[in-house]
Parts: structure tokens; sequence; C-alpha cells
């Protein structure tokens, strides 16, 4: 295995994309009232500590903490007395020899996901410090400060970590708190406001129109019209500036004429950049008289026609058999052949390869009048995963994904493409937001379409483009900040489809770009804070479709059971048959299949989306027999109905083998590598999917399931 696979073999090799859900309440929790002092100071209950030690020290508020297995956390004694209404710090102080990931505060009870928060880093520290979050507005949503209420606090989800910490309390914010806060409450307020001002934008019936926009070889060709009185502009929108808050069109040429067609150089110097065109979308706009404001009277449009420099053939899966995070290993390449694999998605975390400087030892790259550099050693690992499945007329997904700037080699480039409102999580939003990082995230983008899309494949062949991980659950997997409005974070995430896609199509035009969504579906009067529902998301994805032109995006689907343990997702309660159910999961995939089969979600209102199933398994408890069969009996009911629903186009199942970083579970085909990667009965399974002996090894899941035959599609109400 070569350096860049041994360095990133866990990178491919995880998810992305796994959650939990806790929910277990644990003991009773008793009051431990305090002594007479400024602040209650909260105990750590250690009957309470799951996978981890507590050890009381020197006082009564002084513990020693340590975990022992993944998912730690322990519960506090009952608030003796009301938290004052001030006191929204939620602080201690700490010493640890190891930085913690993070920590996961739950207001208890109820005990859920829904009434928790997780914090940032927890540095390391070899004496006495303060570690403070303020909780303001978490404490005021879920109504927690009361007497009798406790929290549920989780140390991270590791064995190893161990930490001494203090004088567990809320306390009051100090001046700079208190700035930083209404900073905070300032940013969420500007935020609702755009989040209104883009709902504005996408519903209004402008009486103006871009009808087309035309991204040639070396010009742009805008056409439209335009109605009433005043003095109209044809403007350009790069895509770090916003449509729906403009007011000011500086990028703009005067119309003469109601009808137009205007053409514009491709590439323009600006912002000490060579930028192109083809990334902006263009508008109408009225310009303001006696100091008024410019008013956009138009919906913008992107590109409808763009320019391949190539002539490529379109590719599509031979079966709807595939696997996910391909990274060459070499027992999973001899898998390509002996499970039939016909389509695959492969890791692309194009942060571990950019750098902003030659190190003697990379490949250059020029966009936009300025170079950037991709690490050799890990582009040749890529090239080799790419080309197994190039010979074997897989048809490849990347997955595109963006890295925080600590995770970066290259800070510089971190710091450009990490989002500025970032607040943790495994991946960022890339940033959009200046032009400098427009053209470094372009780049990334414009080196792996030049490479990867060529006609003749030299390095294989990226066909399609998943967008990032997970977005509906965007703070751990696509982070932007925290409450964000669900229209702003999908303005932001539309503009990074619209950009691979207006570069990927320059090179092939045959590539389509992917959103990328969990089994959530439609938004449960519960639903954690910080996600949305993947059903919301696409309905505004259809409307800036209308508003702004459509283009050929598709659908990435994680449809794992409703709870990740459990492989018998033909039980899942909260996967219903009906249009509104919350989850979409393998028991209930004909909801999907009929979403993308009505004309409001197709291309054009005609054309039916690809939909790939691009991440998903069931999960074997243990290694024994029984867990074992569960797990294989999860698949066939699954593939099952993905058979019988020409909706759905192809699946990848993700884990390859099983992972021991994955929160515990085995969803892999083969099982760990200390176990010598072997066999799973899924593997077998899946092999026998799709051919001839599928019935023959099928019917052993029957009793399993409790059903008599495959009889098991079921219609949608």
């Amino acid at each position: 295995m070569s350096t860049f696979l041994l360095a990133l073999a866990a990178l491919f090799f995880l998810l992305p994309g796994l959650a939990s859900c806790r929910k277990d309440k644990g003991p009773e929790i008793p009051v431990v009232p305090s002594p007479a002092k400024k602040y209650e100071y909260l105990t750590l209950l250690s009957e309470t500590a799951h996978n981890m030690t507590v050890a009381k020290m020197s006082d009564n508020y002084h513990y020693k903490v340590t975990t022992t297995e993944q998912d730690p956390y322990v519960l506090t004694g009952k608030l003796a007395k009301a938290n004052p209404s001030d006191s929204v710090v939620f602080c201690f102080e700490y010493k640890s020899s190891k930085e913690l990931e993070f920590i996961q505060v739950f207001f208890a009870e109820p005990i859920t996901e829904q009434r928790s928060m997780k914090s940032g880093k927890v540095p390391v520290s070899g004496s006495w410090q303060e570690w403070a979050v303020t909780l303001k507005t978490l404490l005021a949503e879920n109504s927690w400060g009361n007497a009798g209420q406790y929290l549920r606090l989780d140390f991270g989800n590791d064995a190893g970590y161990e930490i001494e910490l203090r004088n567990i309390h809320f306390r009051g914010m100090t001046p700079v708190e208190k700035k930083e806060e209404e900073a905070r409450e300032e940013k969420m307020a500007s935020d609702r406001q755009f989040g209104e001002d883009i709902r504005k934008y996408l519903d209004t019936k402008y009486t103006s129109f871009v009808t087309e926009v035309d991204a040639g070889i070396n010009t742009i060709t805008v056409k439209g019209n335009y109605t009433g009185d005043g003095t109209f502009v044809l403007c350009e929108i790069p895509p770090y500036l916003d449509v729906a808050q403009l007011n000011d069109f500086t990028l703009s040429r005067p119309l003469g004429s109601p009808v137009f067609s205007e053409t514009f150089e491709r590439f323009v110097a600006r912002d000490g950049f060579n930028y192109d065109r083809t990334l902006s979308k263009w508008v109408i706009a009225k310009k303001g008289t006696g100091g008024s404001n410019d008013m956009t009277v138009s919906h913008a449009r992107y590109p409808d026609k763009i320019h391949a420099a190539q002539a490529t053939t379109q590719a599509k899966p031979a079966s709807k058999k595939g696997l996910g995070g391909y990274f060459n290993h070499s027992v999973q390449c001899q898998d390509l052949d002996d499970l039939g694999i016909t389509s695959v998605t492969v890791n692309v975390p194009f942060t571990a390869y950019m750098r902003s400087r030659q190190s003697g030892n990379d490949i250059e790259h020029n966009y936009g009048g300025k170079s950037y550099y991709f690490d050799l050693n890990q582009i040749n690992a890529l090239d080799a995963a790419l080309t197994e499945c190039h010979k074997r007329n897989i048809v490849v997904a990347a997955i595109i994904l963006a890295q925080p700037a600590a995770n970066c080699p290259d800070r510089e480039i971190g710091n450009l493409l990490q989002h500025p409102n970032f607040s943790g999580g495994f991946y960022t939003m890339p940033d959009m937001t200046s032009p400098a990082s427009v053209n470094t995230y372009a780049a990334a983008l414009d080196f792996l379409a030049k490479r990867y899309c060529r006609a003749d494949s030299r390095y294989g062949r990226i066909h399609h483009w998943i967008m990032h991980n997970e977005v509906d659950a965007g703070i751990e997997w696509t982070n932007m900040g925290h409450n964000k409005p669900m229209p702003v974070y999908t303005d932001a995430y539309m503009k990074s489809m619209r950009m691979c896609y207006n570069i990927a199509r320059q090179y092939d035009q045959y590539s389509e770009v992917f959103g990328s969504f969990t089994h959530s579906w439609k938004k449960a009067d519960n639903a954690v804070a910080d996600t949305y529902a993947s059903l919301d998301m696409l309905n505004v994805f259809n409307d800036y479709c209308k508003a702004e032109g459509d283009f050929q995006w598709a659908l990435a689907y994680h449809c794992y059971p409703q709870d990740l343990n459990e492989p018998k997702t033909w039980n899942d309660a909260n996967a219903t048959y009906s249009t509104s159910s919350t989850l979409i999961t393998f028991k209930n995939l004909e909801v999907l299949d009929r979403w993308a089969k009505q004309t409001e979600n197709m291309y054009k209102g005609t054309e039916k989306r690809t939909v790939w199933l691009s991440e998903n398994g069931t999960n074997s408890r243990t290694y024994g027999e029984a867990d074992l069969l569960e797990q294989a009996a999860g698949f066939a009911w699954g593939w099952t109905k993905l058979g019988q629903l020409d909706g759905i186009d192809a699946m990848q199942w993700h884990n390859w083998a099983d992972n021991e970083a994955e929160f515990g579970l085995r969803i892999g085909l083969r099982k760990f590598g200390s176990q010598d990667l072997e066999r799973k009965d899924v593997w077998y399974a899946y092999q026998a999917a799709g051919t001839a002996n599928e019935s023959n090894v099928f019917q052993k899941y029957l009793s399993i399931i409790g059903i008599a035959d495959w009889d098991i599609i079921r219609s949608v109400y």
C-alpha cells in the first residue's frame, strides 16, 4: 500500500455520514445540595457513568474522568434550586494532557439529541484553566434551569481520554462574553433577514426575464427582456455576491432595447484574478433615482449552455450494485470483480492534496492567473484507484470534501476554504464569500475535472460529483455555523453545486452533481436543532431551478435504518409509506421512488433525475450467527425493493469492511481488519444479488423477516 493510502485509508475507509441518537434516561438522579457558596456547583454521579470512570478527588467538586470505550457519558446531580436567569455560561476548571474533540451537553429531561449541544474542542492544559461556553439561547429554547433538572455530559466519543475537572457550574457573562453574545444575536438576526430576503426573491413573480445564458469558448451571451419605465441594466452576480440582498449593482451594463442579447468577454481581470464569467449568474435591475436604491426586476440566471472542450461518452452503471468509499485496497480491488460492482463512490478530500506553494513533489495547476499545487504522491494514489475502476467500466462519483482549516496540511488553503461561520464539525462548507476563496475553490474543482474528465481517461474517470456530505445534518458534516436558516444554508450549498457543475461541464457534458442527504425526509416536530429536512431542502432546490434556470443535479440519498445499530429495517416505525414520512430507509424506498417520478422534481419537468443510494448499510451487532443473518436479511429486504423501483438507479454499500472508528457499528461486508477482513453473510448475499443465484441465497432471509415471499412493494399515500 502506498504512503498516501496508508495515510488516508482511514478517511476513505470511514464514513462520511453516521450519527447516533441517544435516548436512554439512566437511573433516578438524586438532588445533591450545595454548601453555601457563590455558585451552585454540579456534581458528577459516578454510578451513572457509561463507558467511563469518575473518581472523586480531594473535595466534593473535583473529579478525574477517564473514558474507557466509545460513547462515554455521565449524569450530573439535579439542581437544588432554579438556575439564575443570567447564569448562562456553562464552565469548569480542568487539566488534561490530551485534546478532547468535543463535549456534548444534554439538557435533561428528556435526554435526546434534540435537547443537546455539541461544543468545540477542549484544548490541552497542564495547569488549571477555565473552559466555558455560553448557552443563553439553548437554555431558553429547552426551558432548562428549574430545580430538579440536570445535565448529561458526553466527553467525546473515544476511549483513552483523561481529564481532571472541578467546580462545574453556570455563571453570568463577562463583559467580553456579553459583547460576543450580542454579536452572535446580531448575526442570527441578520441571517434570519437574509433567509426572508431569499424566500421573497424566489417567490416574486417578475415581469422581466433573463431567458438564456450561453457560456462559449471566449464569450458569454445573455438574452432576455424587460418591461416598464426607467433605466435598466444587465448585472453580473459572481458567487461571492448575494442577489437577494444587493441594491447597488456595479458589475452592470446599460440596456437599450426591452428585448436584448448582450455579449461579454468570458474572462475578465478582476480582484487580482483572471475571472471566468461562466461561474456567474445574470440579473436585470432598474437603476434607482433621487437617491433610491437599484432594484432587482428579474430572477438571476446561470448558464444554460456550457461549451465542453472535448467530446466524452455518457456512462451509466450496468447494474444497481455499487460500493461506497473505494480506496484501492488490494482485497477491496478484488471485491470489485467478485461482487460484480458497477459503480463506486470515492472520497476526495481535496484540501488534503492542495497547496498554496510549490514543494518540489507536486503538480502545478494554473487557474485564474494564479498557480496552485497538488501533492504528487496523493494524486498518484487517486489516479491508481480511479484507473482500477476505469478498467472495469465502473461509474465513479467523487465525494467532494473540504476539511476545516486546522486539519489542512496547507493552512493558507484551509483558511481560504473554511467557511467564515464554521463552528466545528467533520467538514466545512467551502467558503465562497470572497474572490480569493472563490478562485481557490474553483481551481481545485478545475484541477480535478481537467484531470479526471478526459476523453481518453488517462488517469481514470470521475463521472459525477457528490457535493459534500449529508448537508441536512450540516452542523456535523458540512458546517457553516449554528442556527443557519434553511434558505441561507441551502443558498450556500446551491452555489457550491453550481460552481462544480459549471466547471465540470466544461470538460464533460454528461457530468452531474449530486446533493447528499441523510435518511431524514420530512421534518419531525422534535427534529434536532441545526438540522434540516431533506425534502424541505429539495423543494428549495426546485425553487432555485425554476427561478434561475435548471441544471442536471441528482440525488445521493443515505437510506440507513432508523436506528443505525438495528438491522431489522423492515420494522422502522418512523419510515412510513406516506409522502410525509419523517424517514426514508430500506423499509419504504417506495416514497423516494415516487418523489423521483413526479414531474415537479424532474429536470426541466421531463427527465427523471439520477437517484443513487450512495451510502447505506445494515449493521451486525456482533459476529454471532443470528446477528450476521439479520444484517444480511436487512440488505435482502432493501435490495429486493430496489430491484422493483426504477426511480432509483443504483446503490453503493457502506462500508466495505467494518471499521473500529465507526461509532461501534459493524456495517461492512467484511469483518474488521483485526479479524482478517473475513467475509460476512452479507458479503455472500451482496454477491448473489442481481444474479441467477439470488433467489436461492435470499430464501433463508424470509423467515428472519417473517414474510412468506418477496412481494413487499407497498402503495404510497
